[in-house]
């Protein structure tokens, strides 16, 4: 097969349905190692809301699992399963503890809740790009791209209970100073 014939029969493989074309290893890759994490948050944040004694922030949680990572992981199962990938283990549910069961030094106060959870959000947002910059299936760096636009959606939102509730501890701010006369 010379170069020619073989840019035929690959522009042939990639046109059409997005769904009939098949994922090249960075996606399988890129997806695969997505979906094992997400899981992952899914048992981290049962985990956190047990930590949680703030309302707000205790509810956040509980939104980001219902309709940020859930929605995610059912969609990249039915992606890798559609296309004949295995599926990576998914720890199990965590039980709901009340906070007063977990003894004072052990637990995890609101401050370090929402800190961990801005950070896991800003890696998910790069996650998310790199995945859809790498992308040749449209339908996969769209399905990348709403989960980037949720995951933005949830920044803002933690961003300002982070604010109002003061537990937002800013870096050194750069502030001009007027020359000295």
């Amino acid at each position: 097969m010379n170069i020619s014939s073989l840019g035929r029969t690959i522009m042939g493989i990639l046109s059409g349905n997005p769904q009939n074309e098949p994922m090249h290893y960075g996606e399988v890759s890129g997806t695969w190692a997505y979906l094992m994490t997400a899981q992952g948050m899914i048992a981290g944040y049962q985990v956190l809301i047990n930590h949680t004694g703030d309302a707000d922030l205790k509810a956040f949680l509980e939104d980001v699992i219902k309709n940020g990572l859930k929605p995610e992981v059912q969609a990249l199962q039915e992606l890798l399963k559609a296309n004949g990938i295995a599926l990576p283990p998914a720890p199990p549910e965590r039980p709901s503890a009340t906070i007063e069961s977990i003894p004072p030094g052990a637990r995890i106060n609101d401050a370090e809740v929402a800190a961990t959870v801005s950070a896991d959000i800003a890696a998910g947002l790069v996650s998310c790009s790199t995945i859809m910059g790498m992308s040749i299936r449209e339908d996969i760096g769209a399905m990348f791209g709403q989960f980037h636009m949720k995951k933005a959606q949830f920044g803002v939102t933690l961003l300002r209970m982070n604010k109002e509730k003061g537990w937002l501890i800013p870096p050194p701010l750069h502030v001009l100073q007027s020359e000295q006369a």
